[in-house]
């Protein structure tokens, strides 16, 4: 049975599926959409460090505003470092907002088709099949060095200790 915790969105409980990853673990693999196509895993950005930015939904304010933070902060960091931004939104979507935005520096990847990802990283919210809010700092070997799991949905995450994270690996 999956491991389940509580946070809240607007104040009103929800329920977070999957484990409690920690600084230290090795960060699970996934495979999810890049496109409606094409998938994408963990091994497909190895040997970089990964700051991995997880939504809700691209189309809300915070969720918005948090990927183009990392797309500015994208051309800052490197070309050892891969930014991803996965949210359950549909590619469609993702390329649409992502044209609409000029973000180019950040991968918009899906975790509409069964929310893998969610449950591996411990971010599926039970409630909406959608991933929590959430920032996990991967280095170059595919071991955490960083987590902050939001427990207010529509909370901003602390984008200055990410980056510090992705800083310090660099």
């Amino acid at each position: 049975m999956a491991q389940e915790r509580g946070a809240t969105h607007k104040g009103n409980p929800i329920t977070l599926v999957g484990p409690e990853l920690k600084a230290g673990d090795q960060a699970p693999d996934f495979t999810i959409q890049k496109s409606l196509l094409e998938t994408a895993g963990l091994k497909d950005f190895a040997g970089k460090v990964k700051l991995i930015s997880v939504v809700p939904s691209i189309d809300t304010g915070v969720c918005d505003a948090q990927t183009r933070r990392f797309n500015e902060e994208a051309t800052k960091l490197g070309e050892n470092v891969v930014v991803l931004t996965v949210s359950a939104d549909l590619p469609f979507a993702q390329a649409r907002w992502c044209a609409a935005a000029g973000v180019d520096r950040v991968v918009l990847l899906s975790d509409y088709k069964g929310n893998t990802f969610g449950e591996a990283y411990g971010v599926l919210i039970k409630e909406y099949r959608l991933d929590m809010r959430a920032i996990f700092v991967v280095d170059a070997q595919d071991k955490i060095i960083y987590v902050e799991v939001l427990k207010e949905m529509g909370e901003h995450p602390n984008y200055e200790a990410a980056v510090a994270a992705v800083q310090q690996l660099l």
